[in-house]
């Protein structure tokens, strides 16, 4: 009869568990949606404003600024990334999060509505302002309102909110920039957002007495923000402008950014030390070896191959489509298996820049990178959704803010510096002929190595064992 009970017992405790509540069931389902929705809005944009660039900026007569538009952005909102963590910790999410979505439509309409390059670039940096606040406080509203046991499928939903942007989003860039303008490519969206606001802002509400009343930001931190922010800029220009004003700013963004990085990221961040700071750091070291080697992936294959932009686009797209795929699989894993599945990213980024070097040898397809790419798009939706889980596990709630805002600023820091270290080699060794495969494959190489080297943190991750 025990037995029998017992079986019973169990039976019963299975079906409660299959009855928990999901993402898209009703304590969840309007606040899901909403995070969806604001992800979708700002991956579409992204994708988007590629093509409608070049245009605007031929416009507007700015072709000598054009990389700053695109900087502006970036610099911004790592800063941006530090007060929403901060802002987060001290006043809860909802301030941030719609301060944010109202600062990237105003952006939007700032920039589409210039008649000079340099509005527009304001607005470009105003975007990154609201993007920087909203994608912080969407990590600290996740870490708030679901269930540890919800988080990994709540970043899968992330993940797959890029899908039909990186497939629709340049095509349909380019039909509105043909047809109707550029400017329709910024205009449109800032009409969508009140959507997701009115979804997401019952359960918001809810979260406005869980703040400290006492609790103060911390001017250090946002101060050090500021300077790594203007240490960024400088780095972007300097490292794609090598005379010798170039080189000066390169070197000062350098000094600048050691000074003043260590302070945005938890103590032994850089130096790998068990637990938050070797999560954190396998953030930007996977972002910065995938993302140096996929901003040059179009451009090697159309130069050193002769495919069409649509044809070399095709590869982005595959690997934002398994990108959404592998995060859908470390959504359904085991919490032990975190680590692994992070070590699994790294390999399979290896793999795709593996694929891409192998493109370089004369006789071989070019799709052996669109083959490799497939790899490493998932090995990135398996591994950065894998680090966001494994934050927000390792954070106290009043740590939430602070963290997610490290996690990005390490991932946004990554990013910069490896393309700016890959931007620079190719400025440097570029001949101008068309052919570059030497460079390329310079490029690259040193990008697998990374990304090798970045596999061996996986065993620091776990949390680290108790003091006796």
């Amino acid at each position: 009869m025990t037995a029998v009970g017992e079986s019973k017992s169990a039976r019963r405790s299975a079906e409660k568990s299959d009855r928990e509540p999901g993402v898209l069931t009703r304590p969840y389902l309007r606040l899901t949606l909403g995070i969806v929705s604001v992800v979708l809005l700002i991956a579409f944009e992204a994708m988007a404003v590629g093509t409608a660039m070049p245009v605007a900026v031929e416009e507007l007569d700015g072709v000598p600024l054009y990389a700053l538009a695109f900087s502006a952005f970036f610099t911004t909102s790592l800063l941006a990334m530090v007060v929403s963590g901060e802002w987060c910790d001290a006043r809860g999410p909802r301030l941030p999060l719609f301060g944010g979505i109202g600062a990237f439509a105003a952006g939007l309409v700032l920039a589409g509505t210039a008649q000079s390059m340099w509005p527009f670039i304001v607005g470009r940096a105003v975007q990154g302002l609201g993007g920087g606040l909203v994608i912080v406080s969407l990590y600290v509203v996740v870490g708030k309102a679901y269930p540890s046991a919800l988080r990994p499928r709540v970043f899968s939903a992330f993940s797959a909110a890029w899908v039909l942007p990186s497939i629709v989003g340049p095509p349909v860039s380019g039909l509105v920039t043909d047809h109707l303008g550029w400017r329709w490519v910024f205009l449109a969206i800032p009409v969508l957002v009140v959507l997701p606001i009115a979804m997401m802002l019952p359960q918001l509400r809810r979260m406005a007495g869980e703040s400290d009343p006492d609790a103060r930001m911390n001017r250090r931190r946002i101060g050090a923000a500021i300077g790594a922010s203007v240490g960024a800029g400088m780095l972007q220009y300097g490292g794609q402008h090598l005379n010798v004003v170039g080189i000066v700013l390169l070197l000062a963004g350098l000094a600048l950014m050691a000074v003043t990085v260590p302070r945005l990221l938890p103590v032994g961040t850089l130096r790998a030390v068990r637990g938050l700071p070797a999560v954190i750091l396998s953030r930007g070291v996977l972002a910065g070896a995938f993302f140096a080697v996929e901003s040059f992936v179009p451009l090697m294959l159309i130069s050193e191959h002769g495919l069409s932009p649509t044809e070399a686009g095709l590869t982005l797209t595959v690997g934002a489509l398994s990108w959404a795929l592998g995060s859908w699989y470390q959504g359904r894993s085991p919490h032990e298996r975190r680590p692994r599945l992070i070590q699994v990213g790294f390999l399979f980024v290896a793999v795709a820049i593996g694929g891409a070097l192998l493109a370089l040898v004369p006789g071989v397809s070019p799709y052996a990178v669109t083959v490799g790419w497939f790899f490493g798009g998932a090995g990135m939706g398996m591994a950065v959704s894998s680090v966001s889980v494994l934050t927000l596990d390792l954070s106290t709630p009043e740590e939430s803010g602070t963290n997610s805002s490290s996690l990005q600023v390490a991932d946004s820091l990554g990013t910069i510096v490896m393309v700016g270290l890959a931007g620079a080699i190719f400025a440097a060794l570029h001949e101008g002929t068309g052919k570059d495969a030497g460079v390329f494959t310079l490029i690259f190489a040193i990008m697998l190595g990374v990304s090798l080297l970045g596999a061996l943190l996986a065993p620091r991750i776990r949390r680290p064992d108790p003091q006796p």
